[in-house]
């Protein structure tokens, strides 16, 4: 009788083999912050502006009554504060509504 021999068997690599991959890319730097600021004028009746900062931005009533007392009262007020473009946006908005609102940078 002969014997016969086991079946031939490729060892199975431990890892998967190695492939080409690219590295993450970098997270994007965040942008720059502006502050939208609110000019108190004479024109505009105080309800009005409380409604229209709360239509243009994500701002409460709470918040726009705060932001327009303190415009009122200090002839400027912080209305919020984003990056430029957006910033640029409220204060076109704002103007668009009759309202003055300008924009600068927010220092860190």
């Amino acid at each position: 009788m002969s014997e016969s021999k086991p079946p031939q068997v490729s060892p199975v690599p431990s890892s998967p083999p190695a492939t080409a991959t690219k590295p993450a890319p970098a997270p994007p730097k965040a942008l720059p912050p502006y502050r939208v600021l609110l000019h108190n004028d004479d024109h505009n009746d105080m309800l009005y502006v409380v409604r229209t900062i709360v239509e243009l931005t994500p701002l409460k009533v709470i918040a726009a009554e705060e932001v327009m007392r303190v415009a009122h009262t200090r002839g400027l007020a912080q209305v919020l504060v984003t990056h430029k473009e957006r910033a640029e946006l409220y204060a076109e908005q704002f103007k668009s509504k009759g309202l003055t609102a300008t924009i600068e940078p927010a220092g860190l």
